[in-house]
């Protein structure tokens, strides 16, 4: 990884995996042209789940009141999880910008919350809210020899 490149954990959550939503998203991420350097199907145990709700929560500028209802840590153990780990430049800021607002209702058209989500409860992803962050839920949901380094061949068409 070069010195402007960074990674984010974004994950598709039980409501992105049952709909079918998961080759959609990465060609939100492919197209962008972000790396993608590991990827798993997997059902999260419930310190995984929690862990990764505590340390991203949704941004201050995204914040929103979730209905009584909403149980995040929950929601991530309905079904499977499409876990994934981007590389690129500014990864996560980009990252975020891709999913849309917290609140699918305020996500504008043309990002994945604002296409695919109408809930805050099924909000279709979760995104790395700040490098450091990304690092821990990466090493969370990761090993190291999970996490793959090699050169893209479009490497060289999408970075000056």
């Amino acid at each position: 990884m070069s010195a402007n490149e960074e990674q984010t954990f974004i994950a598709i959550k039980p409501d992105g995996v049952q709909r079918g939503l998961i080759g959609p998203i990465i060609s939100r991420f492919e197209n962008r042209g972000f790396k993608l350097v590991a990827m798993k199907l997997t059902s999260p145990a419930r310190s995984t789940s929690r862990s990764t709700t505590l340390i991203s929560p949704p941004s201050p500028s995204s914040r929103v009141s979730l209905p009584q209802s909403t149980n995040t840590t929950e929601d991530m153990l309905s079904g499977p999880i499409c876990a994934m780990v981007w590389e690129g430049k500014d990864a996560v800021k980009t990252g975020r910008v891709l999913l849309g607002a917290t609140n699918p209702l305020a996500s504008a058209p043309g990002t994945i919350r604002g296409d695919y989500a109408i809930d805050v409860g099924r909000n279709v992803c979760h995104g790395s809210d700040s490098v450091e962050n990304a690092k821990k839920e990466i090493a969370l949901w990761f090993g190291a020899s999970e996490v793959l380094k090699y050169t893209s061949a479009q490497a060289a068409w999408v970075y000056e």
